[in-house]
């Protein structure tokens, strides 16, 4: 009698399928009320097998893994206290001038709205006269003199009323964007709870991450561990080069925008511009927005047409970062190839929302890793990547 398992296992039950079906389903159905669960779970372990190594080092010189994550976390926070620190000064002084400058701001600008507003005006009376006297002129040629003398008597167009005004109108534009804001800053909040979440459980998994992984362990069959094992381990060599593509996304972004705002702030606010847009390129969506604040606000404060070239500079920048950048830089650091870089930030979107951009070339790793390991293994096991390539550019008719 031959010791296959895959043969001496018994075929399963119509009730194990469709108990399946039902979790499954169930899942689909409640996966918007999980999204930001699993989203938050998946993040803390893949920060946590990331900076596992740099804790690895640490544990001997500072006497423990709880040690050596707290000088970790340490340096993090001082680095971040020190960047805001940098910035309070300038921010202050902007805030404080734009604070006395907002009345003449609304003044400058209400003024050539109120021209606008009467030229409208004397447009409309001038336009309704000329049409009124055509009416009239047509209803004399026609012989009805008594529709004429009435045309020609009567009364004055009424003025445009003040809630069809220009003024009004940017009045009603600003309190649509006040709630529109009302929205964005339920969203920021849902953001930053997830980010805190993920923050704090990541610090308190690398203190003690034996237990997560051992009940990973507990959940899959005995006979599959090694094969669990290397799965695992290969997810966790490739978390470390994802997290250096990630800084070289920020740093890029930092050295952008100090670039830039040389020139119009000069170098130490350029330094401290640059830094805030490193630190806070590792949001997304939020971050961004984020690090244009400061330097709006410094812009502000210089008055002229700056402004306008922070705000086009700032685009550009994350224009720039959306569609090349990024791209770029996560297919050569994890060898993808960009256009999966592309379409995977599209799902990961949709599937968990602004914040899935962060987990979306790691997934793509993982299933690429469980492919080769449960797949290719089993059904192209003698199929060489060579084999694939040649295939590849027969169907492409390229020799």
């Amino acid at each position: 009698m031959t010791n296959d398992p895959r043969i001496e296992a018994k075929p399963r039950s119509i009730t194990f399928y469709v108990i399946l079906g039902a979790a499954l389903f169930v899942f689909i159905q409640s996966f918007r009320l999980l999204s930001p669960i699993l989203l938050s779970f998946l993040l803390v372990m893949l920060i946590t097998m990331a900076v596992n190594p740099i804790i690895a080092r640490l544990i001997a010189p500072c006497g423990g893994r709880k040690r050596a994550t707290g000088l970790l976390v340490g340096t993090l926070i001082l680095v971040v206290a020190l960047t805001g620190w940098a910035a309070f000064g300038p921010m202050k002084d902007a805030v404080t001038t734009l604070s006395v400058k907002i009345p003449a701001y609304w003044e400058r600008l209400q003024k050539p709205l109120i021209k606008m507003e009467q030229k409208a005006v004397l447009s409309e009376d001038k336009l309704q006269a000329e049409v009124s006297s055509e009416i009239s002129r047509d209803a004399a040629q026609k012989g009805d003199f008594d529709a004429a003398r009435e045309i020609a008597e009567g009364a004055p167009p009424e003025k445009a009323k003040e809630t069809g005004s220009l003024r009004s109108g940017l009045i009603e534009m600003f309190q649509g964007v006040i709630g529109n804001f009302t929205s964005i800053a339920f969203n920021a909040t849902q953001i930053l709870v997830v980010l805190l979440t993920v923050f704090f459980g990541a610090i308190f998994t690398l203190m003690n991450p034996c237990p997560i992984f051992r009940g990973l362990f507990s959940l899959v069959p005995e006979r599959h561990h090694e094969q669990t094992l290397i799965i695992v381990k290969r997810i966790g060599a490739f978390v470390p080069r994802w997290v250096g593509t990630q800084m070289l996304g920020m740093l890029t972004v930092g050295l952008l925008v100090f670039l830039l705002m040389w020139p119009i702030f000069g170098l130490m606010d350029a330094l401290v511009l640059g830094l805030i847009a490193f630190i806070l390129e590792a949001i997304p969506f939020l971050g961004p927005i984020l690090s244009a604040v400061p330097a709006m606000l410094l812009a502000l404060d210089q008055g002229g047409m700056t402004l306008l070239w922070v705000l086009l500079a700032y685009i550009a920048i994350q224009a720039l970062e959306s569609n090349v950048l990024i791209p770029f830089i996560m297919s050569r650091g994890l060898r993808m190839h960009p256009l999966a870089v592309i379409f995977s930030m599209l799902l990961c979107v949709a599937a968990f929302g602004v914040l899935g951009v962060l987990v979306a070339a790691p997934l793509v790793a993982i299933i690429t890793i469980c492919h080769d390991e449960l797949y290719r293994k089993r059904y192209l096991p003698t199929v060489s990547d060579r084999d694939l390539d040649s295939l590849a550019k027969a169907s492409l008719f390229e020799k």
